[in-house]
């Protein structure tokens, strides 16, 4: 042909042009992004900023919302939560202590039972859905449900698990909601068996992750199950670990249904956690100030909790 060997000229499109059916793409500019975000932005600074900054302004005053005069204080709510003889310091921290001790029992059992049932759920066997969704299922229920179920079939005097008991030749008269540390197991056995369908699908969906290979490759390197379960499995599962265990724990130390349904704070204020604390100062006796200087010291304390759980993931990731 008469073109052969003549080399065609290069011929540069202009910016911002396409050849997909003529059209513009718009330029991003520098509002781009914020454009974007800006619905995201909007709500969280009406649902998050504002009521984090005026929850803060609330701690530095005496109010109550009946009384039109709420004189400032400065800092003395947070002062007498640590002065011992105020008239909060004994009765936050009691329920602090009780925080931590619910925190302490249920969170290794919220991790540790889950990842076994992730373990069992994630083979193939007949049935394997339906386990699924019988282990989620409790999770759907609200606590008002689950506390008001559960009080009935623990109640020692007319409760149903009482009643078994004594059916099978055990003791009859075991004080689940009334004495410790029956109290403690109630709460704990409860929350474990209402939550863990969270944290199974969550295992679920990070073993599903875990690349197939590389436990054909342990096999091959001779590694029996266990072997891989430390060095295929747990490691695989880091992430997944991180983000239940710090759930887990602020989920824990936020633990106010139960409580308040089952045992209703006994024996005596042994079972009256931070947040039910918090919220019959602030709602009932309309204590507003030192409830929200309450709040944000209970706020501190999990973000130091959570800032050392990422370092040590991370610290053991290195």
């Amino acid at each position: 042909m008469a073109t052969q060997g003549i080399e065609q000229p290069h011929v540069q499109r202009p910016r911002g042009k396409t050849t997909s059916g003529g059209r513009k793409p718009a330029d991003a500019g520098p509002l781009t992004a914020y454009m974007f975000m800006a619905p995201y932005l909007v709500l969280f600074t009406i649902f998050i900023v504002i009521p984090v900054v005026y929850g803060i302004w609330i701690s530095l005053h005496t109010w109550d919302p009946l009384l039109p005069v709420k004189p400032f204080v400065g800092l003395q709510n947070y002062v007498d939560l640590a002065t011992p003889g105020s008239t909060t310091f004994g009765p936050f921290w009691n329920s602090m202590e009780a925080t931590g001790k619910f925190t302490l029992y249920s969170v290794p059992l919220l991790v540790v039972i889950p990842l076994l049932i992730a373990l069992m759920l994630n083979r193939e066997f007949r049935g394997r859905n339906f386990f699924r969704a019988t282990f989620f299922a409790p999770y759907v229920l609200g606590v008002a449900v689950i506390g008001i179920l559960w009080r009935y079939l623990l109640d020692p005097n007319v409760g149903l698990v009482n009643y078994y008991l004594g059916a099978l030749g055990l003791s009859d008269n075991i004080p689940w909601i009334t004495a410790l540390p029956w109290a403690w197991v109630s709460l704990v056995g409860v929350t474990v068996w209402w939550t863990l369908g969270f944290n199974t699908v969550i295992y679920l969906a990070g073993l599903q992750d875990i690349d197939p290979a590389l436990y054909d490759a342990a096999k091959v390197d001779g590694a029996n199950g266990w072997q891989r379960f430390v060095n295929v499995t747990l490691p695989g599962l880091r992430p997944v670990l991180l983000f239940i265990i710090t759930v887990t724990i602020l989920a824990s130390a936020n633990m106010f249904g139960q409580s308040y349904i089952i045992t209703q704070g006994a024996p005596g204020e042994e079972t009256t956690t931070a947040i039910w604390y918090i919220a019959e100062q602030g709602l009932r006796f309309f204590k507003m100030g030192p409830a929200a200087a309450m709040s944000y010291v209970l706020a501190l304390a999990l973000a130091v909790v959570s800032l050392a759980n990422f370092a040590l993931f991370r610290y053991r990731g290195d």
